[in-house]
């Protein structure tokens, strides 16, 4: 199903265009620079709640949406990550995979 983006309220998207759905999960354990300075070590997959299930802009609720987390993904969905390096980020910046 297609859905807004914003019901997962993240930091930062990236584009993982031609890869798998959830390919984000390899990443897991490994660092990620973004733009020409920030570095992220990459900590843990993220438990999603029934947030995710409410459209942003009505709150219209779709649990269908948690449901297909929970059953596909082990209720998880995005990433956490501890910043390495500081550094200003921006839309369309290169996220690159250091290891």
């Amino acid at each position: 199903m297609a859905l807004d983006k914003r019901r997962f309220r993240a930091n930062v998207y990236a584009d993982l265009t031609p890869m798998a759905g959830f390919a984000e999960n390899a990443f897991v354990g490994r660092k990620l620079q973004i733009g020409t300075k920030a570095v992220i070590a990459v900590t843990d997959r993220d438990p999603r709640c029934k947030m995710i299930t409410l459209y942003p802009n009505t709150s219209e609720a779709s649990p269908e949406v948690l449901r297909s987390v929970r059953d596909a993904h082990d209720g998880k969905a995005g990433l956490y990550g501890a910043v390495l390096i500081e550094g200003i980020v921006r839309p369309g910046d290169e996220i690159r995979l250091l290891d």
